[in-house]
């Protein structure tokens, strides 16, 4: 380690809505300052900016410039906050939602900041929500299964709407000629490390979570014809570049990205990484059988093992995913915060606002306080929690959440609880699925915004059966990748000996009570039937609303 005492990195955390910077000390994880930038553009889901075009269903799109603001503004606001000289910073990482993909020309260039193309909506960033293309993923997954390609069990069977090919393979059908134009398609962590150091380099972990990169190589030639001749030369031509490993040094912080940011030209730039994955460490969980859920507006679930398996529905397995020389599997909900808060936007009626503001209250404090009060069941409902589809272990998303069991008595507290426990039972699936595949899940470490809400966490100790651990730290992703800027500096030796000193979690802070996981266990086995139901071919019905829903808008 480096014996400069007053050393501090600098972790940069890309999330959904905004981009927030810390300040972290290498010596021994304590985050100093830290400061956050809301996108000025958020998610582009309704309307192309500028040209006013409606979107159609099922976009979710950004705009590229939102990100750079956030080393404009995030990372100098962060240091003075934390009072340090910024000659004392010997690293920068960043971590980024993903697959959040950006079309840029061969200097990375975005083309939605080209002039002929700002009126184009696939000139734009599609965030990791963009659900747009899943008749390509089905496309994708048929050819695959078909032809039985090796990689496709590493993804547990399916590849998902939101990775790399699926979108690429939406663009080229959907807007040739801007996908003719269109040089790099690259992960927007690449982006931005790019935009720091002046390189592209692309890491490992999207590579082969969103890239279906496995043993060193990506999808045929061949396969990627037979889907369409013109996608051929896709990996080639649009994807392919020099892959770097987690916490190597990408680069060195070039001189624009130095007045940009206040900090010193020529500092170690950390190859980029995900948001998920890069929380691992700062966890401390860098063993196997530890998983990490993320949670906030969708969670993930990340964790190592020390056996390759085939887990089904998983996102992926990657040698090194998370840390060197273990097998790194993910898995996911696409919705989670997201339902909470679609429900508080769209269902709850003003008096229980007026009641929260009265109280001294957010809405969202008022429901759990009110949930918190019910026993198990006693609301008489069950949810699917599909409300932005089902990444895990269905990988579908067609699907849509339902609320089983309301009646006239119904109140939102009912349903509030009953989607909390919905996200629960759908993180319980994953755990067992992983059991059952070999891959043991011996302790949920829960890191993201939603660990503050007690109510949540106990319910998921209640549904799972396993001690709740949490992250010590409120910035979790931001303290990984400053965890990974150490390392990239040199100040530690590898990813786990940084995450021993910097990392920081409270083990077996939630603990099952023993007579509502009992009850729980019976309203998980309805969850399952309903889960196989409408999951697994019994009724198709969700998704023929949703071809309804198109053909609809169509018109």
């Amino acid at each position: 380690m480096s014996d400069n005492n007053d050393a501090v990195v600098i972790g940069v955390d890309y999330g959904t809505l905004s981009g927030r910077a810390v300040v972290v000390r290498v010596s021994d994880g304590a985050e100093l300052g830290s400061a956050v930038h809301a996108y000025t553009h958020g998610v582009v889901d309704r309307e192309l900016p500028g040209t006013g075009e409606k979107l159609p269903p099922d976009w979710a799109l950004q705009v590229p410039s939102d990100y750079v603001d956030v080393l404009k503004t995030a990372v100098p606001q962060a240091v003075a906050e934390a009072g340090v000289d910024p000659a004392n910073v010997i690293g920068i990482a960043t971590d980024f939602t993903a697959c959040t993909m950006v079309p840029t020309l061969a200097d990375g260039t975005p083309l939605n900041e080209v002039p002929e193309y700002a009126g184009r909506k696939h000139a734009y960033v599609k965030l990791w929500k963009h659900h747009a293309a899943q008749p390509h993923a089905d496309r994708i997954n048929a050819l695959a299964a078909e032809r039985g390609e090796s990689w496709l069990p590493r993804y547990g069977g399916l590849i998902s709407s939101e990775w790399e090919f699926a979108k690429g393979l939406q663009l080229l059908e959907e807007d040739p000629e801007l996908y003719a134009a269109m040089d790099r398609w690259i992960e927007a962590a690449d982006w931005i490390v790019w935009q720091l150091c002046g390189s592209y380099v692309r890491n490992a972990c999207t590579a082969g979570y969103k890239g279906i990169r496995q043993d060193g190589g990506y999808p045929s030639r061949d396969f990627l014809a037979a889907l369409n001749p013109a996608f051929a030369g896709f990996v080639e031509d649009k994807l392919d570049q020099p892959i770097g490993q987690l916490g190597d040094r990408a680069g060195g912080l070039t001189a624009q990205a130095a007045a940009w940011t206040g900090l010193p030209e020529g500092i170690a730039v950390a190859v980029g990484n995900v948001d998920a994955h890069v929380t691992a460490p700062a966890a401390q969980a860098v063993e196997p059988g530890q998983m990490v859920a993320i949670m906030g507006t969708s969670t993930c679930h990340v964790m190592n093992g020390d056996v390759l398996r085939e887990v089904p529905g998983m996102c992926g397995v990657v040698d090194g995913g998370i840390i060197a020389g273990l097998q790194g599997y993910e898995a996911g909900q696409s919705g989670v915060g997201d339902i909470f808060g679609w429900f508080v936007d769209t269902s709850v009626p003003a008096s229980y606002a007026a009641e929260a503001a009265q109280r001294g209250q957010s809405v969202h404090d008022y429901l759990t306080e009110l949930a918190a009060g019910q026993r198990v069941g006693e609301h008489g409902l069950i949810a699917l929690d599909w409300h932005s589809g089902n990444r895990s272990v269905l990988v579908d998303h067609e699907l849509s959440g339902i609320v089983v069991g309301q009646t006239l008595a119904t109140k939102p507290e009912d349903v509030y609880r009953a989607l909390i426990e919905a996200t629960a039972f759908g993180t319980r699936t994953i755990i067992e699925t992983f059991n059952s595949s070999g891959v043991e899940v011996t302790e949920l470490i829960i890191a993201g915004g939603l660990l503050k809400n007690r109510l949540i966490m106990q319910i998921y100790a209640d549904v799972t059966g396993l001690p709740l651990s949490v992250i010590g730290s409120d910035q979790g992703p931001a303290l990984g990748s400053a965890i990974h800027a150490a390392v990239a500096a040199g100040a530690y030796a590898d990813v786990r000996a940084a995450a021993a000193a910097m990392g920081n979690v409270e083990r077996g802070v939630y603990q099952p009570d023993p007579d509502n996981a009992k009850a729980y266990d019976a309203l998980y086995a309805e969850y399952v039937t309903l889960h196989d139901y409408f999951g697994r071919g019994g009724n198709d019905v969700m998704h023929r609303l949703r071809a309804i829903k198109r053909a609809a808008v169509a018109r």
